[in-house]
């Protein structure tokens, strides 16, 4: 079946859009408020975004989520091709969001610029490493924001805050205008809380509109539903109902025959050669002050062994070989977004930067090394607190996710 493109009409603003100098989360970055005004008509008029401080505005220094990054390069010439797209469908920007430190991190607890408070879970982060972005939508101070995804950073905040979030198909939305971090990983994506509004920006982001085909196919990845506690398992249940009733029923398959853990681990070695390839010679010339964790991580990169990046290369070429094989068209897969809700502030060091983060790689990689969309939706709580479940889709289908995702979340 096929649906019809959203109407413009439809995405009316949401947001409690505050003064310049209120900001009652934490999720802008210090000092005077960045706002750029979109054009005056256009699909997205009327409504209001952020933007990660990751992503250029122009005659603004772009801070990559660190003091010392801001006080050594100067301001952006123009705005990144995403922040561009916005404005010109008419668009309002409001500010510009704090990120974790060089993107480097999945907690949202930043040393230099404070953690952004998780509306929907005031004593648990917000998820990194667009946590500023999350923030502010969840706590509505903006319709939408952008973000960046390497290894999660818009796909976990959605599932700690409660919102839709996209990691779109590798390239799909143009990265220019966006700091240097793991090249062949970076995207740039979005969070909404409206399904009306995630599926507008979606059509203006990705530059596509008119019906699309719903997929008519849906797998569920056995082996990472798995790796969760039986009471993550139970709360994520009654979301897979609703996808299997909005698609068909589900079929289960094993993902990663070679195990999600060696595919996690082939990520985290690629994705840290590229890292201290893009910004090492910055961290070595700089020495900049890194908080827990974001410090471990840099001097692995620093010292990864070779060897092990380019044993990582066939694992990466595996798992687009499989996951080709299993998303033909009209197929999407299903998985949890993260292992379970966000950890409490402050346990970080000692949970979330070691353990956790490994379990929720194990998640997350399959869409990274294969470039692929995958979608957060908003349809499950443990302990209190949101749990996402993503849909994942075959090289290009975004709008196709999109439009579903959408459809799921207004029913």
């Amino acid at each position: 079946m096929s649906v019809s493109a959203m109407s413009a009409s439809t995405t009316t603003p949401h947001a409690d859009v505050l003064p310049a100098g209120e900001d009652r989360v934490g999720a802008f970055l210090p000092g005077p408020r960045v706002e750029v005004a979109g054009a005056t008509a256009g699909p997205l008029a009327g409504l209001t975004f952020a933007v990660k401080d990751v992503l250029d505005v122009a005659g603004v220094v772009t801070g990559n989520g660190h003091p010392a990054w801001a006080r050594t390069h100067a301001p952006a010439a123009a705005h990144a091709a995403a922040v561009q797209r916005a404005l010109d469908a008419g668009a309002r920007l409001v500010g510009k969001t704090i990120s974790d430190e060089l993107a480097y991190s999945l907690t949202g607890e930043n040393v230099h610029y404070g953690t952004p408070l998780n509306s929907a879970a005031p004593e648990r982060v917000p998820g990194g490493s667009s946590s500023g972005s999350a923030a502010a939508v969840a706590a509505g101070l903006v319709d939408f924001a952008l973000g960046s995804d390497c290894g999660g950073s818009v796909r976990v905040p959605a599932s700690y805050c409660g919102l839709l979030g996209l990691r779109p198909t590798h390239g799909r939305v143009p990265a220019a205008g966006i700091a240097p971090f793991a090249p062949s990983f970076d995207c740039v994506g979005w969070f909404a809380r409206d399904p009306a509004v995630f599926a507008a920006v979606g059509r203006v982001l990705l530059g596509e509109d008119g019906p699309v085909a719903l997929p008519r196919r849906l797998l569920v990845a056995t082996d990472a539903f798995a790796l969760l506690s039986d009471d993550v398992r139970a709360a994520l249940a009654p979301a897979l109902a609703r996808v299997e009733r909005a698609v068909t029923p589900a079929e289960g398959v094993v993902l990663a025959p070679e195990g999600l853990a060696a595919w996690s681990a082939a990520f985290r070695a690629l994705q840290a050669a590229e890292i201290w390839q893009s910004v090492g010679p910055w961290v070595e010339a700089v020495r900049p002050e890194f908080g827990p964790g974001v410090a471990e991580r840099f001097a692995a990169a620093a010292r990864l062994d070779p060897a092990v990046v380019e044993a990582a290369r066939p694992v990466r070429r595996a798992v687009v070989a499989r996951t080709s094989s299993l998303l033909a068209e009209g197929t999407v897969l299903v998985l949890p977004t993260t292992p379970r809700s966000a950890p409490l502030k402050g346990s970080a060091a000692a949970d979330t930067e070691v353990t956790y983060r490994h379990l929720a790689m194990n998640l997350l990689c399959t869409a990274g090394l294969a470039g692929l969309p995958q979608v957060s939706l908003p349809l499950a709580q443990v302990e209190g607190a949101p749990l996402g479940l993503s849909l994942v889709g075959r090289h290009g289908s975004d709008l196709e996710l999109v439009t579903l995702a959408a459809a799921i979340c207004a029913a």
